[in-house]
């Protein structure tokens, strides 16, 4: 494999760089993406018609003909997961979308000026001032998302059943400019293995009465246990 950098130079067989980018794809992706499958299925556990939704959605996409052992059927759904077969996802692709719009995984970032600027509104900043985000308040800003910001509804992102993309400054759960997350893709490729996969096989519910609320961390994590569901096989499929 050949990597460069046209401002640092060749790094054809430079193993330590090679290792450093796939322990960023593997690493930093790893806690972020589990933190938003949690909030996902949290949210969906109190979201049967979007559940019902993307079960549809897996229905047509996925064909299969024939029963088999559990283990084998599993196995054979998975591969059939293709990049193709994910890209037209659109509503799963969607409902993962709002539940990070609501519980984006880093909900809190900061940055630090490199040199003096001026904000988009007239506030003036100094090189060395560090500057504070809050994508966990910005997804949930009525003037930004409507009166219904504060509901779980995939259909905001799409039109005519097809996905559409917001602004990454609107929508900053992977962040924006030169420093958009570069996992962006993969994780939600993951993402959606893992969500149609279990919504395939299982039907799964809350907890009656447990309150679900984060605990603050460096990631948007779930207090106490985590999150606790009731899973049971699919059998209308």
């Amino acid at each position: 494999m050949e990597v460069t950098d046209s401002n640092q130079g060749d790094y054809s067989g430079n193993d330590k760089y090679l290792r450093d980018i796939v322990i960023n794809f593997m690493i930093a992706g790893r806690d972020t993406s589990a933190t938003t499958l949690s909030w996902f299925f949290h949210m969906l556990s109190k979201s049967p018609d979007v559940e019902k939704k993307i079960l549809q959605e897996i229905r047509e996409l996925v064909k299969e003909n024939e029963r088999m052992p559990l283990e084998e059927s599993v196995s054979r759904f998975c591969e059939s997961l293709t990049h193709t077969v994910l890209d037209k996802m659109h509503y799963l692709h969607a409902a993962l979308s709002e539940a990070l719009r609501l519980y984006p995984p880093i909900a809190q970032d900061g940055k630090v000026a490199v040199a003096d600027d001026i904000l988009p509104d007239g506030y003036k900043i100094n090189k060395g001032d560090i500057l504070v985000y809050v994508p966990y308040s910005m997804g949930r800003m009525k003037y930004l998302w409507g009166i219904d910001a504060d509901d779980f509804r995939p259909e905001r992102w799409l039109r005519n059943g097809i996905f559409q993309p917001e602004s990454p400054f609107k929508f900053t759960a992977f962040q924006a400019g030169p420093r958009v997350c570069l996992g962006k893709d993969f994780a939600y490729m993951q993402m959606k293995i893992v969500a149609a996969t279990l919504i395939r096989f299982f039907e799964f519910e809350g907890i009656e009465g447990e309150e679900v609320t984060y605990s603050p961390a460096l990631t948007l994590q779930m207090a106490g246990e985590g999150l606790n569901l009731q899973f049971k096989p699919r059998l209308d499929f």
